[in-house]
């Protein structure tokens, strides 16, 4: 019996064919970047390190339909009869006026090949009336909207310049659920100002949303970013693997039990990256993971504690 519920085998369960997220460049931005909330965006993002090269051509993005034909030329020469997510991930996928999210949504739910998309967006950059559109494209084809939380902590999400509150995430996360939709979410581990009982106490907060699936990062200081400045001019700790494996074990023990759990670690490229430098792939890491808790006999959700989070 897995010790987690794995992504890859819930996914596997939902279709009867082998899938593959592509991931596409819809051409959006932020709006803590282009200053309806801030200048330049979140303290630890580079989109970059996320957007494949094969989704621009001159510094654009180019069209939908040739991105994923792009994507899928690399998958098939492996799965031949392999079918595909449009994975919507760089900047927020929901920010623009709703018949041009609808366009390049259809353009792509339109490839052959293509049997579901995923969004990942922001928590305030969704309103009612694209949740009830995305309600009825979930009816006809298969739909994930990825919300990046990354902190339960508002001084944390402050701290970063998130540009909203927990108490968004969690509004939205179950407005978006209540309608049917496949809701997931994104956290980061490590963030300055949430230590290692705060990403605890976090877990549980988390769990209390109606959040269907869940991505868990650990922190990296991607160069160019406000969080690499602050971090050469006075370093702060790190996690390594091993202190990161300890901390994921008592930390997805604490989730609720029928969460998905999607990803643990993430690479950012080798030129990008200050630290922390582990030389891992995600599937090593993963395999880490699964043998300590194996060893110590650690589930998921065998310590979590419904309503806990309300007396913190």
């Amino acid at each position: 019996m897995e010790c987690y519920n794995d992504f890859g085998t819930w996914l596997r369960s939902q279709f009867p064919f082998k899938v593959q997220k592509i991931s596409v460049d819809g051409g959006f931005t932020c709006p803590n970047r282009d200053g309806r909330i801030s200048h330049g965006g979140c303290a630890f993002c580079d989109n970059n390190t996320f957007s494949p090269a094969y989704c621009r051509q001159g510094g654009k993005p180019r069209s939908i339909s040739e991105q994923i034909e792009e994507g899928k030329r690399f998958f098939s020469r492996k799965y031949p009869e392999m079918r595909y997510l449009a994975y919507f991930q760089s900047y927020s996928n929901t920010y623009a006026p709703l018949e041009t999210l609808k366009r390049r949504y259809e353009e792509a739910l339109q490839s052959d090949g293509v049997v579901g998309i995923v969004i990942g967006t922001r928590p305030d950059c969704v309103d009612d009336e694209l949740l009830d559109y995305l309600a009825r494209l979930a009816r006809q084809t298969f739909v994930i909207v990825e919300y990046g939380i990354e902190s339960a902590n508002d001084a944390t999400l402050r701290s970063i310049n998130r540009g909203h509150t927990f108490e968004c995430s969690r509004r939205v996360i179950d407005a978006t659920a209540s309608r049917g939709i496949i809701t997931g979410g994104h956290v980061i581990i490590g963030l300055p100002g949430d230590d290692e009982e705060e990403c605890i106490r976090q877990a549980e907060v988390v769990s209390s949303t109606k959040l269907g699936i869940l991505k868990i990062h650990q922190l990296q200081i991607i160069r160019g970013t406000r969080l690499a400045e602050e971090y050469l001019r006075t370093p702060f700790h790190l996690y390594s693997p091993d202190e990161y494996v300890r901390l994921l074990t008592r930390y997805i023990q604490h989730l609720r039990p029928d969460i998905i759990l999607d990803r643990f670690t993430s690479q950012t490229p080798a030129d990008m990256l200050i630290a922390p430098r582990w030389g891992l792939k995600n599937h090593e890491f993963a395999n880490l993971l699964a043998n300590h808790m194996r060893a110590t006999g650690a589930r998921q959700g065998q310590l979590y504690t419904p309503e806990a989070w309300r007396a913190t």
